[in-house]
């Protein structure tokens, strides 16, 4: 369990606040950071007392936490150093989330933090499993059995027909974000495009529009890679050859058998999901080990083959001569999740504030531990099912868990 260390630090004005420091306080030269809450023009009026600012020291993972005046503002005194800057608030069904990366404090200074409203999502993933478990009693990891749970977090019955996944490049939070991201020179804010740069592949359940319906507080479980019993050969994973389960397979497009093999015997053929594009040449799909940024998302307006049929939702990635992403607008986004590597001191943000302010950490690989999204015990207990948290920040919503779920 981290460490809390309450510090008392100035605010603006007459009032104060405090900082909650959750690794040990390193001391040396301070600065003030003052960081303000900047709300759309539309909801200045919620700017509000007691907003939760979280402040991480980028080099070394130190985690501060401190809160907003009555004029949304917080100020903070910390040591030199890179920060990455996140805030949360929710007002009724109103989310809003904000981020800036690389915040280089060397003096005392101002940083706006523009918030993007949202909405919880309809259909959100409960679980993510891509980390590998030990082979034991043989020796090394095993990652061929990855899994993500999507649940139905509303109280109507939702439909998975149509349903979108992929991945946001790129494909591990540590690789170079650069070629999406800029930084807005008078706010320092990150800036991020108006849309997703889906890579590698759009996955799309099947079905006429009513075929795979997800009742309130449903869950559905959609492997990744390996619709198999792994389990059986190595007990500390999982039997995911289950009825009901959904798969991305497809041996036209992905041919590497050790990640894709054949579905198991209880997995139906309407159960695999279509390619509706590949925009990239590998043989297997690269769904991270250690980082993925899992995206749902749904087309309006036309079918998801007739948006990518337009050349002008397509774009070669900046610097690359293979890769080419699928541009999804923001708008069109269910829920994303981004995972950070726990064994990295340089990961970045892929996804926008307005889907994920934050992000969940995987500490380490091949330990058959998983991501999974906190349950609101209050909400459930008043529905009858299970409702899980959702504020569009995954710093929030999600833990990392020592066992898979499906694990038995």
């Amino acid at each position: 369990m981290r460490r809390f260390m309450t510090i008392f630090v100035a605010a603006a004005a007459v009032s104060c606040t405090t900082l909650q420091h959750e690794t040990p306080y390193g001391g040396g030269t301070l600065h003030t950071l003052t960081v303000h809450a900047v709300y759309p023009d539309e909801y200045s009026e919620y700017r509000r007392e007691g907003v939760e600012v979280r402040i991480e020291e980028v080099n070394n993972g130190n985690g501060y936490r401190c809160l907003t005046d009555a004029d949304g503002v917080a100020v903070c005194r910390l040591s030199e150093g890179i920060y990455r800057i996140s805030l949360s608030d929710q007002v009724d069904a109103r989310i809003f989330n904000g981020t800036t990366e690389g915040v280089r404090l060397i003096s005392d200074m101002e940083c706006r933090v523009a918030l993007a409203s949202s909405q919880a999502g309809s259909i959100v993933f409960r679980e993510i499993y891509c980390g590998g478990c030990s082979k034991a009693p043989e020796e090394g990891g095993y990652q061929f059995d990855k899994y993500v749970i999507l649940h139905n977090n509303s109280d109507e019955v939702q439909y998975l027909d149509g349903l979108c996944f992929g991945c946001a490049d790129p494909y591990n939070s540590s690789a170079n974000n650069n070629v999406w991201t800029s930084t807005d020179p008078t706010t320092g804010t990150t800036v991020f495009p108006e849309f997703v740069p889906v890579i590698q592949c759009v996955w799309q359940f099947g079905g006429s529009g009513t075929s795979f319906p997800l009742a309130p507080g449903e869950d559905a479980v959609l492997v990744v890679c390996g619709a198999i019993d792994h389990a059986s050969q190595y007990p500390q994973s999982v039997n995911l050859n289950r009825d009901g389960y959904f798969v991305c397979y497809n041996n036209t497009y992905f041919t590497n058998t050790s990640y894709h093999p054949v579905p198991g015997d209880r997995i139906s053929a309407d159960r695999f999901l279509d390619v509706v594009i590949k925009t990239g040449v590998a043989n297997a799909y690269p769904f991270s080990i250690n980082s993925p940024a899992a995206v749902i998302f749904r087309a309006e307006g036309m079918t998801m083959s007739q948006f990518v049929a337009d050349p002008d939702n397509l774009m070669a990635k900046p610097g690359s001569s293979l890769d080419t992403v699928v541009k999804v607008p923001v708008e069109w986004v269910v829920d994303a999740v981004e995972v950070f590597n726990g064994s990295s001191s340089s990961n970045l943000k892929r996804l926008q504030p307005q889907l994920d302010a934050g992000y969940v950490t995987l500490s380490a690989t091949y330990r058959g531990h998983t991501l999974h999204r906190r349950l609101d015990e209050a909400a459930s207990t008043e529905a009858g099912y299970d409702i899980y948290v959702d504020t569009n920040n995954s710093s929030n919503d999600f833990y990392e868990r020592d066992t898979q779920s499906l694990h038995e």
